[in-house]
């Protein structure tokens, strides 16, 4: 879930989340005001919420499916570094940073793709973003080719066919393949930034759990079914001799379908630009050059500016919120175990049990299903929301939404533990995938927790601390797998992942030290009652 904060002078987050209904005037919104006869406002019929609930949904799904196919491809290079390895002949460490990369790049993007859509809209940064990605997958995808492709050089520096694996040869297509991976996570971050906006825009408070929980689900889901589908679906249901560039031919189709289902499917939904959309139509109808938007009356600075704002204002927030700062290393620490588990599942299954792909690409299913569960337990979550709510007549304070980070800490800490000895040769295979669907489960509920809890008790600074968090979640995601395969040999499958249960052990208790003292912490905070602070 994530929105964006792009100018100091006119705060979006705050206009977006405070202002959005005072807008709305039922009569006409030609209808002039005593204080401002001039400023647009939103009619109902324009707002997001009052679409059809089809529609809503179907948008929903779409832009799910969007950060499903994104976070996807981060994972589906995994099952194809040892062919990749081999084709570019370079080293796995290389190979594994067109995971790492990627994720880097899924990192980054955010912090361009959030103020983007406040300036031009969500959709104009969806649909840029989605075929900038369609069309990064070619490179990707045919870098082995490269070297067959007319090259500009020099006659003396050009390289033959005949040569192609030479030293300069193979550097060609390796760095192609891996600054094309960087810019495709880049470009397909907007879907893990923007669409939780997109999403809290189309339905109210009271009805905005499920489908937020059906968003956040997907970007942790997409990981999981990466392997599922890079081991299975080239060797197996296509064809069992096929290259591994097919890995990333489905990508290109799926992302193709996905540019143009967003295109037909997914409506605008930020409430400032529709209103500046809507200023700049009656200019235009009626002649008059008074009528303007809230958003074409903020003092705006230079583009270039915004953008360096962008980068350099969440982690100021971040330095100087230590009780955020914990969360967002909660929350890394569990997405790097999750990224990491693309190699500690091979060396487990493969080197202690002799899987082949397939079946090693089909143990991430424990995890998956882990995921679906936590997301099947929404409706006990919100019915404890509406309980605490009928009871006392007001929304519970924010620590209440971190009880559901508090099952999850010590469902992923006992998770691991019980992976950890059971990755014994002796012990049934069954026996470490049964132990994946708790960690599956625990990693839904502190990423759920966590989101929402920044969310309602950080407004209006939600943005910078969740772009932090993103930011921080998605590097400590890039740097896992690098040292993994290191580790587990150094450390053997057993001390390895309790290394790592031990981790997530010791972070465990954050949400019910935070339930009790975070109350305490925020109102000593000076920013959380001056929104300029920041």
């Amino acid at each position: 879930m994530f929105f964006w904060h792009p100018h100091s002078t006119f705060d979006f987050w705050h206009y977006h989340t405070r202002h959005k209904h005072h807008d709305v005037t039922p009569p006409s919104s030609l209808a002039p005001s005593e204080a401002n006869p001039y400023k647009v406002c939103l009619e109902p019929a324009e707002n997001p919420q009052e679409l059809s609930l089809v529609h809503r949904w179907l948008a929903v799904i779409c832009i799910s499916s969007a950060s499903i196919c994104v976070t996807c491809a981060s994972s589906m290079a995994a099952f194809a570094e040892a062919p990749v390895a081999r084709e570019f002949h370079v080293s796995k460490e290389v190979a594994i940073l067109g995971v790492s990369l990627f994720v880097l790049g899924l990192g980054l993007g955010p912090l361009v793709a959030g103020p983007m859509s406040e300036i031009y809209g969500r959709n104009m940064v969806y649909r840029w973003s989605s075929l900038s990605f369609f069309a990064l997958m070619f490179p990707v995808a045919f870098a082995p080719n490269v070297c067959k492709w007319p090259i500009a050089l020099p006659p003396r520096a050009r390289v033959s066919c005949s040569s192609c694996w030479n030293f300069g040869a193979t550097r060609a297509p390796t760095a192609v393949y891996l600054v094309f991976r960087f810019m495709a996570g880049y470009c397909g971050a907007a879907f893990l930034s923007v669409a939780g906006g997109s999403v809290s825009d189309m339905f109210s408070n009271s009805q905005v759990a499920t489908p937020i929980a059906v968003y956040t689900i997907c970007p942790f889901l997409g990981p999981e079914l990466g392997p599922i589908l890079s081991g299975v679906t080239p060797n197996r249901f296509i064809n069992q001799h096929l290259h591994w560039r097919w890995t990333f031919y489905i990508l290109i189709m799926w992302s193709f379908l996905q540019a143009v289902a967003l295109i037909i499917v997914v409506p605008e939904t930020c409430i400032p630009v529709i209103l500046k959309w809507k200023a700049q139509r009656l200019r235009r109808e009626t002649g008059d050059p008074n009528w303007y938007a809230p958003m074409e009356m903020a003092e705006h600075s230079s583009l270039a500016r915004t953008l360096l704002m962008s980068f350099y204002k969440p982690f100021y927030f971040a330095l100087l919120d230590h009780m955020a700062l914990l969360l967002n290393l909660w929350d890394s620490l569990i997405l790097g175990i999750l990224y990491l588990t693309f190699q500690a599942f091979p060396i487990i299954f493969k080197e202690k049990h002799g899987f082949n792909i397939q079946c090693t690409g089909l143990t991430f299913l424990g995890i998956a299903v882990g995921m679906l569960l936590g997301l099947c337990t929404m409706p006990f979550w919100n019915r404890r929301y509406r309980r605490y709510k009928d009871v006392h007549g007001e929304d519970p304070p924010a620590e209440f939404r971190l009880r559901m980070g508090q099952v999850g800490g010590v469902l992923a800490s006992l998770a691991l533990f019980w992976l950890a000895f059971s990755t014994y040769r002796s012990v049934h295979w069954i026996v470490p995938v049964l132990a994946s669907i708790p960690f599956g489960t625990g990693t839904f509920f502190i990423f759920t927790s966590s989101f929402t809890y920044i969310v309602v008790a950080y407004r209006p600074f939600a943005a910078f601390a969740l772009a932090c968090n993103t930011t921080m979640r998605t590097s400590f995601a890039a740097a896992f797998p690098l040292f993994a395969g290191q580790m587990y040999r150094a450390l053997g499958t057993v001390g390895a992942t309790v290394l790592l249960a031990g981790l997530t052990t010791a972070m465990a208790p954050l949400p019910f030290v935070l339930e009790y003292m975070g109350p305490r912490i925020r109102d000593r905070e000076p920013r959380q009652k001056e929104p300029n602070a920041v």
